[in-house]
């Protein structure tokens, strides 16, 4: 049996956010009340939960969800909204493990991570402003030495359609001093991650699956023959279980908590620029990462704000003003903005692995879990519904590929591991600044 700590009282409204405030409707979803049966159980209504509910569904499994708080209240509704090709980590953590043909397919899963989120969008009609383009761009020449090996590696896998930036054309399609060089990914882009991920719950709801919201899980237990996850409202029994909490998990399943950490990220959004003066700054419209350690990531929204995005924290401890905080590092990159104002701030939690790598995996006969995104979870985490749901379907294959990948947990137990990581993650910020 796995417990959690007691559970705090559910929040049943959206944090304030860019987001929150242009969410699309979204219906009441009851709490949990009784106890019900079902072929499989999803804990939480983010994006992956949401998108192994759907694919579930449209298998036909009955399939219920339970969300502590609302669909999309953490990271899926919060995050920069960026879909990006590859992995964090690289291919490093998964050459050093599968032979060649298995790294390939491993990376054939992640380019597929991209294509299955703009399929999902088109077939179930998701209006999430999903635009195409994305950039990551270098700050000085050591990162353009980077770009150049990745351009070269990712053309090595297959992947078509790379443009390396020299400094003048990245500065005349990011209007910012600071950017050396850039690699362009047309197959990228971005989107409105909390319409998103309500969008695939209300495919979801369709096609049979229901979502209760308001209803933490207490504790789950494998039996012969299947689990039995127990709620504040009621029990759920079920055949499978599906865990897609994320950075919310963590302490809540100590046996898969250990291997992620939730980190601290923060994002604002500017008073609307207006067509002309948003295209002048990013000509293209795509989504853009620098590619230091604790990077910047930004975007326009589809109303012409800046949405911009950074300051990791790894400590957890917030900062005094989001807003404030934020929007220094805003106007360094972007001078010109300096008299813009920030009518949105707001932070949430990713989960990251040490080796930065999707952490995919089993929790005895009947139980699943996907996370440990890295920062790359709007194309990961619908990947990651999709391949759960082979699982259940019989099909285990390309789910196991990615759970063949060992994680180490991150040391110092739970007392230590967060001052350990503050301590090394200070050495990557020196790298950044020399």
């Amino acid at each position: 049996m796995f417990l959690s700590a007691p559970p705090a009282a559910s929040v049943t409204a959206l944090p304030r956010s860019y987001y929150a405030a242009t969410a699309a409707p979204r219906p009441p979803r009851p709490a949990l009340g009784g106890d019900v049966t079902a072929d499989v159980c999803v804990v939480g209504a983010g994006m992956t939960g949401t998108a192994a509910a759907l694919h579930l569904a449209e298998r036909g499994y009955t399939v219920h969800v339970l969300e502590e708080h609302v669909t999309g209240f953490g990271a899926s509704g919060r995050s920069g909204g960026q879909l990006i090709a590859g992995f964090a980590g690289g291919l490093g953590p998964v050459r050093s493990q599968l032979d060649p043909a298995a790294v390939q397919a491993y990376w054939d899963l992640g380019v597929e991570a991209v294509t299955l989120v703009k399929d999902l969008i088109r077939r179930h009609d998701i209006a999430c402003d999903l635009v195409s383009g994305h950039v990551d761009v270098a700050l000085k020449a050591r990162h353009v030495a980077e770009l150049e090996a990745t351009a070269a590696e990712w053309q090595r896998l297959g992947y078509d359609g790379l443009d390396l930036w020299d400094r003048e054309t990245i500065r005349a399609r990011v209007a910012s001093p600071h950017y050396v060089g850039a690699l362009y990914d047309p197959g990228g882009g971005h989107l409105h991650p909390l319409n998103y991920t309500l969008g695939l719950a209300a495919a979801a709801e369709r096609a049979g699956a229901v979502i209760h919201e308001g209803t933490p899980m207490q504790t789950f237990e494998e039996t012969r023959d299947g689990v039995v996850v127990r709620t504040p409202h009621g029990t759920v029994r079920a055949r499978w279980l599906v865990l897609c909490g994320n950075a919310y998990l963590w302490r809540t399943v100590p046996a898969i908590g250990a291997r992620i950490m939730p980190v601290g990220t923060y994002i604002v959004g500017t008073a609307p620029l207006g067509a002309a003066r948003a295209r002048a700054l990013i000509s293209g419209n795509e989504a853009v990462t620098d590619l230091n350690f604790v990077l910047n990531y930004f975007r326009l929204s589809a109303d012409h704000r800046l949405l911009f995005g950074g300051r990791v924290s790894y400590s957890r401890v917030e900062p005094r003003s989001v807003a404030a905080a934020m929007a220094r590092t805003l106007h360094r990159t972007f001078p010109d903005l300096a008299g813009v104002p920030v009518e949105y701030a707001w932070g949430g939690y990713v989960a990251i692995t040490i080796n930065r790598m999707p952490h995919f995996g089993r929790l005895g006969r009947h139980t699943l879990f996907a996370h440990g995104f890295s920062g790359h979870g709007v194309g990961l985490t619908s990947l990651a519904g999709k391949l759960m749901a082979e699982v259940v379907a019989g099909q285990a294959e390309r789910f196991d590929l990615f759970a063949r990948i060992r994680h180490l947990p991150f040391p110092g137990g739970r007392l230590l591991r967060t001052p350990l990581l503050v301590a090394a993650m200070m050495a990557h910020r020196v790298r950044d600044w020399l």
